[in-house]
């Protein structure tokens, strides 16, 4: 099976997961990316079933319009039932590193909000140490230079993404050459450093479960 197929039938998987639990009232916190992108197209024909959705991108936001489904606020919404979103890398602790898309603030603020996290991805993104696939930072721009300082003192080789700008108009820095260890206490340093809005780790709060395409079928593995 090809990449796409395997990202395909992730999706159709997320569907029957959540499916069952669809109801009026029901709102959805949605990710940003390809994966996510065709979870979003299988989800139109379910637009009557549910209320609306909360994106994590102005990307997504306007497949989710496309696709028929109210987008609503989350400051207005709350907790959210499920939040669907794929992953540059997961683990099998099922942290992950998020971020290629430049959406990773506002994912990790969905995923906050949400009562399971359901990670949808292909066989390529597991793996067994975090690091391979860079680490995004995104950082407040006056902050930039000081916060790629910083990183180098803890063992990246950090690289302005040039040219991107995230849609809470900061930017991103990612980290090379960074393997992780113990991604929670990682993710918890860097947050800590001035000027970091926040990074692509999502360990702190991981995937509750993920679906994993491989050639032999979906996986799915639920956190412990």
């Amino acid at each position: 099976m090809t990449q796409d197929e395997l990202k395909a039938a992730v999706a159709d998987a997320a569907i029957k997961e959540i499916e069952p639990w669809l109801e009026k009232d029901t709102v959805l916190g949605i990710g940003t990316g390809s994966t996510a992108n065709l979870f979003i197209d299988r989800l139109g024909r379910l637009g009557d079933r549910f209320q609306g959705a909360v994106a994590s991108s102005d990307a997504s936001a306007s497949r989710l319009k496309a696709q028929g489904i109210d987008v609503l606020e989350l400051n207005s919404v709350g907790t959210l039932p499920f939040y669907i979103d794929g992953a540059d890398e997961v683990n099998a602790h099922l942290h992950m590193i998020k971020g290629g898309g430049a959406a990773l603030t506002r994912e990790k603020i969905v995923a906050a909000c949400a009562e399971r996290f359901i990670c949808i991805a292909d066989g390529s993104k597991s793996v067994a140490r975090l690091g391979e696939f860079p680490l995004p930072i995104e950082v407040i721009p006056m902050a930039r230079s000081y916060v790629a300082r910083e990183l180098v003192k803890l063992g990246a080789e950090p690289v302005y993404r040039e040219g991107v700008v995230t849609d809470n108009g900061n930017q991103i820095i990612d980290c090379y050459e960074f393997m992780i260890d113990d991604p929670e206490a990682m993710e918890a340093r860097l947050n800590n450093i001035v000027g970091v809005v926040t990074n692509g780790l999502f360990a702190a709060r991981g995937a509750d479960i993920l679906l994993l395409g491989t050639p032999k079928g979906v996986e799915r593995t639920a956190r412990r």
